[in-house]
């Protein structure tokens, strides 16, 4: 019994251990040459596993590419709730510390070319918006519920705000990798939160 339960650990162990080869490898890959210009034998090589291993845990290419996404997308998320969990005044301040959290986690090399250029053009929409839903788009769906229920801020179609201030935070992401300078953004943000105050 006990050898079974040691050579399920050391199966499980062994599984992590692969998959997370495989999403370091792949991500490593898709940053510096894209989706579309990363094979799966590059992938295979850089993560020093077989063919077999990689299709053993994933279908193919997209669904490893939908695995590092996913771990992306979460990382994001994780970033943005230590952020707006910090001490602040009210929600309007919660708002705006998981602003900040967003951006630092977009600042992250190669970030804004997985999760904004390359994973819309791979997956579609609908996709990355069911994997944004899994992890991270809840934080500001939630942000902004709590601050509508607190009176911090007008009463607004939850589904329809969020979405539309999810697509300026990705658009300011995309701005700052390119340049722009994050504080010009946190003050347009700014802004747009005192705006929705009732």
């Amino acid at each position: 019994m006990q050898e079974q339960n040691s050579l399920r650990r050391s199966n499980r162990q062994r599984t992590r251990e692969t998959k997370a080869a495989l999403l370091k490898a792949a991500r490593k890959l898709f940053v510096e040459k894209g989706y579309a210009e990363t094979s799966t034998p590059e992938i295979v090589k850089a993560a020093g596993i077989t063919r077999g291993a990689l299709y053993h845990h994933y279908t193919d290419k997209e669904d490893l590419f939908r695995a590092v996404l996913h771990a992306e997308h979460e990382t994001v998320a994780k970033e943005i709730k230590n952020s707006s969990t910090q001490e602040q005044a009210n929600a309007i301040d919660a708002l705006l510390l998981g602003s900040h959290g967003f951006l630092n986690a977009m600042n992250d090399k190669g970030r804004v070319r997985l999760m904004l250029l390359d994973g819309p053009a791979v997956l579609g929409r609908s996709k990355l918006d069911e994997i944004d839903r899994e992890t991270s788009a809840d934080e500001l769906r939630i942000g902004l519920q709590t601050a509508m229920e607190a009176g911090e801020i007008r009463t607004l179609p939850l589904s329809e705000l969020t979405a539309q201030l999810s697509a300026m935070f990705d658009r300011a992401a995309l701005a700052i990798a390119d340049g722009d300078k994050k504080e010009d953004h946190m003050k347009v943000f700014e802004a747009i939160f005192e705006s929705l105050k009732v």
